[in-house]
Formats: C-alpha cells, structure tokens, sequence
C-alpha cells in the first residue's frame, strides 16, 4: 500500500539532500576553522608574526634591501591588440 501525503517519498529525498548539502558544509567549515587555529598559533609567536610580515607586507629590517623576483609566467601580461 502506498500513500502520498505531506511525508511523502519526494519530500524525504529533498530532505535528505539538504543534510547531505549541511554536512559537507559543516565538514568545509570544520576544516576552515583548523587552518585558522594554525594561523592564529603561528602568530602567536615572534618568529611568525616576522615572517608574515616579511612576506605579505615585505616590511623589513633598517639595515636590509628586499628584492621581489617575479617570474615571466606568474606574470599577467596584457595582450595587444592586432
């Protein structure tokens, strides 16, 4: 015997999908949160708050000369028109 109601098989599967969907978001979320612990720890020391700020910022030392070497294909360059 089959009965169609409010409760019925589409509405169980729809249903189903939205978990599936919370799940894999909940797993995203759960793996975004452990690299920014490990960020935040590596912050928390001298040596890497230098290090970012070396690297992202190039901030550097009085006595020192920063070189940036960027190579031809991490370039964007622009395309001319023929």
């Amino acid at each position: 015997m089959l009965f169609i109601d409010s409760n019925s098989l589409l509405i169980h599967r729809e249903l189903n999908e939205d978990v599936t969907d919370l799940e894999d978001e909940k797993a995203y979320y759960r793996n975004e949160i452990k690299k920014d612990k490990k960020a935040i720890k590596e912050l928390s020391t001298e040596d890497g708050i230098e290090k970012m700020a070396r690297e992202k910022y190039y901030m550097k030392k009085e006595n020192e000369d920063i070189y940036i070497i960027e190579y031809e294909d991490s370039l964007k360059l622009e395309k001319k028109d023929e």
